[in-house]
């Protein structure tokens, strides 16, 4: 199958050969929509409309049905993630615990807002609902890595890790 032609240089031909191999290996595509978007994130880092439109057309779907999918579930991103995604959890504990104030000095150091991508693509900042660490609040994650009761004045040295 081939893929769409696309200008964006992360969306090379071996993720998109990746990305139809999986599909090929279902039983079959019917309800596989989420399967195949996890997939597509998996491998490409994000979902943008060329791949949802690929998705579409292999599963034999409308693409408002992929994008629907897409924009419902706050998993999927449309946007590509830094290499280092940092989330900071803004749930009640990790809130009266301090947070915000993590997430401030997060936001002045990598001169960032909450969704945005350093220009580098080496980090992104996010912000979640609850990590579900409450004992360790304020929980910082950044990629799989959790970082528990975080200060602002640790920030800076746990970016260094990432540098």
């Amino acid at each position: 199958m081939s893929s769409p032609v696309v200008s964006d240089a992360t969306l090379d031909q071996t993720k998109w050969d990746a990305l139809n191999h999986f599909i090929d290996e279902l039983a079959s595509t019917k309800g596989e929509l989420i399967a195949v978007l996890h997939k597509a994130q998996e491998i490409f880092g994000y979902l943008p409309k060329e791949v949802q439109q690929h998705i579409a057309k292999r599963l034999e779907i409308p693409v408002a049905k992929v994008y629907g999918v897409v924009s419902f579930y706050s998993f999927f991103t449309m946007e590509p993630k830094g290499e280092h995604p940092i989330s900071i959890c803004m749930g009640t504990a990790c809130y009266v615990r301090g947070a915000e104030k993590v997430l401030d000095e997060f936001k002045k150091e990598l001169n960032l807002e909450v969704g945005e991508t350093s220009s580098d693509g080496k980090f992104s900042l996010l912000s979640l609902r609850c990590v579900g660490a409450c004992g360790l609040a304020p929980v910082v994650m950044i990629g799989e890595k959790v970082y528990g009761r975080v200060t602002p004045e640790m920030v800076k040295d746990i970016l260094k890790e990432y540098q």
